[in-house]
C-alpha cells in the first residue's frame, strides 16, 4: 500500500493543475473507486446494520472527502517530498486519538514521541520557501498536516466496522458516502478538463491514481487493520518519504509528468529527524519483562 502512494506523490503533483484541477481530480478518484467497488461488491451478500450507516458516514467524511481534499489541493502548492515527511506524523496522531476515544494508554515515552513528531511537523510548514525549486508553502504543507489529521481520525473510527463486516463492504459504502461530499467541490474542476487532449502519459497517471492509490491501496488498507491494529497500520508510513524521493529521482531521471529533483535542505533533514524519533518513541514495544 505505502509503494502504490509513494509514486502517488509524484504522479498526482504532475497532473495538477494542469491537467486536471486537485477538487476535479478528486472527483475523478471517488467516481472511478465507487463504480470499482460496487462491482466487487455485488458478489458479497453482506447487509448492514442500520445504526452503522451513521458511521460509515462519518468515516467518509474524514476518510475519503476532508483527507482527499486536503491532501490533493496540499500536494499541489508544496512538493512531494515535504508532503511524505509530514505525513510521518500520522501514527502520532492516530495514538493521541486511540488514547481519547479507545482508551489506549499513552506513556511517558509516547508523550514524548507525540511532542517531537509535531515539533518536526511544524518545523516543515515553517521552514518552506516558496521557491520553484522546491515548490513548497506553509498553506500547502499546513494542508497536508490537516491531511494527516484527518486519515488519523477515519483509521480508529473505522477499526470497530472491520470486526462486524468484510473489507469490501466497509470501503464500498465509506466510498459512496464520500462520492457525496466531493460532488458539490470538484464537478466544475472535472468539468473543465479537456479529455480529448490529454496524452498517453496522462491518462496512465489518472489511471494510476484511480485503480492502483484509491482502489487497490484501500482495499489492501482493510485488509491489513482486519490483522494489526490502526497504530501499526499507520507506523508503516515512515517508508513513504524514501519512497516519494526515490520516484521523484527515477521520473525525473525519465522525464515523466515533468517531475523535479528532491530538493533536501538541512532544516527539512532536521525535522525529518526528529519526527523519524517522534515515530520510534510511539511505535516501540520494547522487550518483555522477565520474570
Amino acid at each position: 500500500m505505502n509503494l502504490l502512494y509513494g509514486a502517488n506523490y509524484v504522479i498526482a503533483k504532475g497532473l495538477m493543475p494542469d491537467v486536471i484541477g486537485p477538487s476535479g481530480f478528486i472527483l475523478l478518484r471517488v467516481s472511478g473507486a465507487v463504480l470499482l467497488f460496487w462491482m466487487v461488491r455485488l458478489f458479497v451478500k453482506e447487509r448492514v446494520r442500520k445504526e452503522d450507516f451513521a458511521r460509515l458516514a462519518v468515516c467518509a467524511l474524514f476518510g475519503v472527502a476532508a483527507n482527499q481534499l486536503l491532501f490533493f489541493h496540499g500536494l499541489s502548492r508544496t512538493s512531494p517530498l515535504n508532503s511524505s515527511i509530514i505525513m510521518l506524523t500520522t501514527p502520532i496522531l492516530v495514538l493521541g486519538l486511540a488514547a481519547l476515544v479507545l482508551k489506549e494508554r499513552l506513556t511517558k515515552r509516547k508523550a514524548i514521541g507525540v511532542g517531537l513528531g509535531t515539533a518536526g511537523a511544524v518545523t516543515v510548514i515553517l521552514s518552506s520557501t516558496g521557491t520553484a525549486l522546491e515548490e513548497s508553502s506553509p498553506l500547502g504543507d499546513g494542508m497536508i498536516l490537516m491531511n494527516a489529521m484527518s486519515y488519523a481520525v477515519y483509521l480508529v473510527l473505522v477499526k470497530p466496522l472491520m470486526g462486524r463486516y468484510r473489507p469490501i463492504t466497509v470501503i464500498t459504502w465509506v466510498f459512496t458516502f464520500g462520492w457525496f461530499y466531493v460532488l458539490p467541490f470538484g464537478y466544475s474542476e472535472f468539468q473543465a478538463v479537456d479529455w480529448g487532449s490529454l496524452v498517453q502519459v496522462e491518462v496512465m497517471g489518472l489511471t494510476y491514481v484511480v485503480i492502483g492509490v484509491t482502489f487497490f491501496a484501500y482495499l489492501l488498507n482493510l485488509f491489513a487493520m482486519r490483522s494489526v491494529s490502526p497504530s501499526v497500520v499507520s507506523t508503516y508510513i515512515y517508508l513513504q518519504p524514501l519512497l516519494a524521493a526515490s520516484f521523484a529521482w527515477l521520473f525525473f531521471q525519465l522525464d515523466i509528468l515533468d517531475a523535479k529533483a528532491p530538493a533536501i535542505s538541512w532544516s527539512l533533514a532536521i525535522a525529518a529527524t526528529v519526527i523519524f524519533i517522534g515515530v520510534y518513541l510511539v511505535s516501540f514495544k520494547g522487550r518483555p519483562s522477565q520474570a
